[in-house]
């Protein structure tokens, strides 16, 4: 059988072309197919579209910014101004407001270089041993070879020979283990990096007092904290970023998805003041970047997005939308129809008592899409949703429920 070109990720390979749901219009929070079927986009593509799809604002921000200068390189002697505004507005809106922002294209590659300033900023302290990353069981940080490493979804570590060595994982859930893992590696270890939220291993927030424990465990022994925010960051917790929603100031942060709303691949690090003064010497270069760092009509599209973002209350809306599905959510619960539910802002899971995958295929035909993770079913919805769509969601999960074994 002849195979079609494209090579879809997370796919089985051998699933013909035909088979997929061609999109070919979105709106707001709704998506149309190529068979004239609409669909509520209960995840905002991959946990990214916050302020809805198909907005005029930034595909006039991208078209201009790409009339006057479509792309440049910023590597030494050269900048553009979209992208040092860009940085300046993600940092103005971080708890590192005093930091630098680092432009890639993917969250893959933000962790990837997160992890080598990590160890370079242990370098550069005159502590080489420090190799050691701490990761949390059920984290994804991406799928490059760092990321592959450090994430604790053990499928997507399998597969792909030898990984990156000094990757030391916890029980996401147990700041025990973690003091141990301190206690027996302190002086080796050069960073911890943990999602505030973790989104694609099932949508768990935080133990209370995990992250606040786990930066004091950092402090102790001289290691860095990495927050991979990017399924949290711009508005998706309800603050701007997850490090504020729950009180705790990293070293680095991750970010990509909500910082262009994925109308164009941005990612990044906001570095903080502590490590960039490790780098800022007259003398040493900082020998990483990619072809597309501080891409200015990507920049341009952060820019607009942001201020989309600011202007319309999005981040208090995330605490609305929030609200309001787990309201949903805890009548299904009440019901009977799923076990329990979790979530923090506008990012949630019902747990059901069945394998999520035929619950989600109901609501698929049904017109909704939600996302099935092992057990449970994840919700991350555009922030300019509806309540109306909200309430359309849950009742087509309540109908799957009942129809599906």
């Amino acid at each position: 059988m002849a195979h079609h070109a494209l090579l879809h990720p997370f796919c089985f390979a051998a699933k013909p072309e035909s088979e997929m749901i061609k999109v070919v219009r979105a709106e707001g929070s709704t998506l149309y197919d190529d068979q004239g079927r609409s669909y509520i986009d209960g995840l905002a593509s991959l946990w990214y579209c916050q302020i809805g799809h198909s907005r005029p604002e930034i595909a006039d921000a991208v078209a201009a910014q790409m009339r006057e200068l479509a792309t440049y390189h910023i590597f030494d002697p050269f900048t553009n101004e979209p992208a040092a505004r860009a940085a300046e507005m993600i940092v103005e809106r971080s708890p590192l407001v005093d930091g630098r922002v680092f432009l890639g294209c993917s969250g893959s590659e933000a962790v990837d270089t997160a992890l080598k300033l990590a160890r370079l900023h242990a370098q550069r302290n005159g502590e080489p041993q420090r190799q050691i990353v701490i990761t949390r069981s059920s984290g994804y940080h991406g799928t490059n070879f760092g990321g592959t490493s450090a994430q604790g979804i053990a499928l997507n570590r399998e597969g792909w020979g030898e990984l990156v060595p000094h990757f030391v994982e916890v029980p996401h859930d147990d700041i025990e283990a973690l003091a141990t893992v301190f206690a027996q590696h302190g002086e080796q270890v050069a960073a911890m990096i943990t999602e505030p939220v973790q989104g694609a291993g099932g949508v768990f927030p935080p133990p209370e007092g995990y992250l606040q424990g786990a930066r004091r465990l950092c402090d102790s022994h001289g290691a860095l904290l990495i927050f991979d925010e990017v399924i949290c960051g711009f508005g998706r917790t309800g603050e701007w970023f997850g490090a504020q929603k729950f009180s705790v100031t990293p070293d680095l942060m991750t970010f990509a998805k909500g910082a262009t709303s994925g109308y164009q691949p941005l990612s990044g690090v906001i570095v903080s003041r502590r490590v960039c003064e490790t780098f800022e010497e007259p003398e040493f270069m900082l020998r990483t970047g990619y072809t597309y760092s501080g891409h200015p009509t990507t920049a341009a599209a952060a820019v607009k997005n942001i201020e989309i973002i600011s202007e319309e209350g999005l981040v208090d809306r995330a605490n609305h939308v929030g609200a309001k599905l787990s309201e949903g959510l805890e009548a299904l619960a009440a019901d009977g129809l799923i076990e329990s539910h979790r979530g923090t802002g506008a990012v949630r899971a019902a747990v059901l008592d069945r394998p999520a995958m035929n619950v989600r295929d109901e609501m698929l035909q049904r017109g909704v899409i939600v996302r099935p993770i092992n057990n449970a079913l994840a919700m991350s919805p555009p922030l300019v949703i509806t309540d109306d769509e909200i309430g359309r969601i849950i009742d087509t999960m309540e109908q799957a429920l009942r129809t599906t074994p």
